[in-house]
């Protein structure tokens, strides 16, 4: 069953699939007999290419908007003469689709053209506010292939070599070259063996005992243990945005909603539309969590 918050991003959705290009010059670029093509109807071609089109170079884009353009003026002037337009399954499709474009306009006047930067960063605060704490390590390992070698390494260790020179030289991970450093990872990372292994050490120290796994045979070292940071403003300010117009798309359809009665006379329908509409607002949507480092 869908939810209200569901329904609302449907309908969010399709705004942004048609939203239409901004354009300044509403040239004439090409003519079709005494028919002219502006470049507002190349613009809106170009902004509807089927997806595959849509990856062309943007001047080959452009030739192949033009050219859907010209044979849409062509066809629709042959419909015309045909009366096409004057049927009543015409009419009704275009009062759908003047409907939804008046619904775009509305939601572009009140919602996309009134968010501002500081509501974002508001929003953005408060998505970090309420992100639950996760710890992440920063590990450095040395993988061999028994056992009896580990126990040798961490015998070095106990003397006082440095953990990044043995692992240079006895470790077989690829990362070797780095001095088996593994950056910082949360819980689910890595296998459950080195996983607990590492996470059970304190900040500075490494494992006494060989951490046995499917690779082989492991020493670890943590070097420091800290609480995931947030992604950055700047990284996930675009989705940040997305949810503030939601929100405010919520607002206006539960104004809309108060204000008008609505009455669904297919009883299915009906029942569907009622249950949705009465799942509680949505809440916030945590910002998602910083890219592992």
């Amino acid at each position: 069953m869908l939810s209200t918050n569901k329904l609302a991003v449907l309908a969010f959705a399709t705004f942004v699939a048609l939203r239409a290009p901004a354009y300044a010059d509403d040239a004439v670029i090409a003519k079709v007999g005494t028919l002219e093509i502006h470049q507002s109807e190349l613009d809106l071609a170009v902004a509807n290419l089927d997806p595959q089109l849509a990856q062309l170079p943007d001047d080959q884009k452009k030739v192949a908007a033009l050219s859907a353009a010209i044979d849409v003026k062509l066809l629709a002037a042959d419909a015309a003469t045909e009366k096409l337009d004057q049927t009543d399954e015409f009419k009704k499709r275009m009062q759908y689709l003047s409907d939804r474009e008046l619904h775009n306009a509305y939601f572009k006047k009140h919602v996309v053209d009134i968010v501002t930067p500081d509501e974002v960063k508001a929003r953005y605060d408060k998505e970090v506010a309420a992100l639950p704490k996760q710890e992440e390590v920063h590990a450095r390992h040395i993988l061999v292939k028994t056992e009896d070698e580990a126990k040798d390494i961490i015998k070095q260790l106990d003397a006082g070599k440095d953990f990044a020179e043995l692992a240079k030289e006895k470790s077989t991970d690829p990362n070797k070259s780095e001095g088996g450093d593994l950056g910082y990872f949360s819980r689910g990372r890595m296998v459950k063996e080195f996983e607990d292994a590492a996470f059970a050490l304190e900040k500075g120290s490494y494992s006494k005992t060989p951490v046995k796994t499917d690779f082989g045979f492991h020493v670890i070292k943590v070097e420091d243990k800290r609480d995931a940071p947030p992604p950055p403003f700047e990284q996930v300010q675009d989705q940040v945005r997305q949810l503030v117009m939601r929100d405010k798309y919520l607002e206006l359809l539960n104004k809309a909603k108060a204000s008008a009665k609505i009455e669904i006379t297919d009883e299915t329908l009906r029942k569907g539309y009622d249950q949705a509409n009465k799942q509680p607002e949505p809440g916030s949507e945590p910002v998602a969590p910083a890219p592992k480092q």
